[in-house]
């Protein structure tokens, strides 16, 4: 039987319907964006939920006692890797064998920019629709070992979302393509964006590498206020979850504008700009273009 054939039989079976809630098996992911990936694939066939909660900063994140209360019961957990999540050791130590599972395991991490040999790596592999794919792989793959008799809907439901995921990079990709070469930089308080800089050819420039790290050097400061005026780019960017008086000062003296806020380590509330992955991900290319193209240019590219 054909592959087709076999696609459209399993899209015209009965699809099971959503267990109880009190009876499904809970799964927790360190950051909302991942209990958003996780939630997509399980279909309403487990209870995802993530430990810090809408707006929190994940990379030094503080554990409350809520939290570890929360994690009694909990079949699994869900982390980024890559070192972003260090604080889940402590999380764990007292759940027992509960497995955890990095679902970047298995991506080519990119170094930090301007620390190469340093050991450190970019823990921000989500941010690339590419990558996200290979999550999304993981967390199928995890949840057809946690609970077996649903493992054809989480087949079917990471197939689905995997599409999604792939349009989103298709519509990306036509978005950037619109920025002239004298507007491919993108300026952050945060280095969030090295994966999705090298999917779409786009350079980047921070004032600190990671949020774990935001101490602003003179030295930092001074090159990145260089560097957008050598570059003359037009407008600057910072992220929720930290305080942009830092860009505000690049901006001022550099006549670049604070042009928008990007979600990147947090979904936003329901009502927000960014309340799913896809969403955040369009969020921020659109401010993105916003700032970099003028109204002329926008008009000229795909909106």
């Amino acid at each position: 039987m054909s592959m087709g054939v076999l696609l459209l039989l399993n899209a015209c079976a009965p699809q099971p319907q959503p267990q109880p809630h009190a009876n499904r098996p809970r799964v927790l992911a360190t950051f909302t964006v991942l209990a958003d990936l996780a939630d997509q694939v399980a279909c309403g066939q487990l209870q995802v939920e993530s430990i810090t909660k809408i707006g929190a900063e994940i990379h030094s994140y503080e554990i409350t006692p809520s939290d570890l209360r929360r994690a009694s019961g909990a079949r699994m957990i869900l982390e980024n890797g890559l070192g972003l999540e260090l604080w889940t050791r402590r999380f764990t130590a007292g759940l027992g064998n509960i497995p955890r599972v990095s679902l970047s395991d298995g991506i080519t991490p990119l170094p930090i920019e301007g620390q190469p040999g340093s050991g450190k790596v970019n823990p921000h592999a989500w941010m690339s629709p590419k990558a996200a794919i290979h999550y999304v792989a993981r967390i199928r793959d995890a949840f057809m070992v946690l609970d077996p008799p649903h493992a054809t809907t989480y087949q079917r439901c990471a197939a689905a979302y995997s599409r999604q995921l792939i349009r989103l990079d298709h519509e990306l990709a036509s978005q950037l393509a619109a920025l002239p070469p004298r507007r491919r930089l993108l300026v952050t308080c945060e280095g969030a964006f090295s994966y999705l800089a090298r999917d779409y050819g786009l350079d980047e420039a921070w004032l600190w590498p990671v949020n774990g790290e935001r101490e602003v050097t003179p030295q930092r400061m001074r090159h990145l206020i260089a560097t957008v005026r050598e570059r003359q780019v037009p407008a600057v960017f910072c992220e929720s979850t930290v305080d942009s008086r830092a860009m505000q000062r690049v901006a001022a003296e550099t006549g670049a504008r604070l042009a928008g806020t990007f979600h990147v380590d947090s979904l936003s509330p329901a009502e927000g700009p960014a309340p799913t992955y896809l969403e955040l991900m369009r969020h921020n290319i659109a401010t993105l273009r916003s700032g970099l193209l003028g109204p002329r240019e926008r008009k000229g590219g795909v909106e």
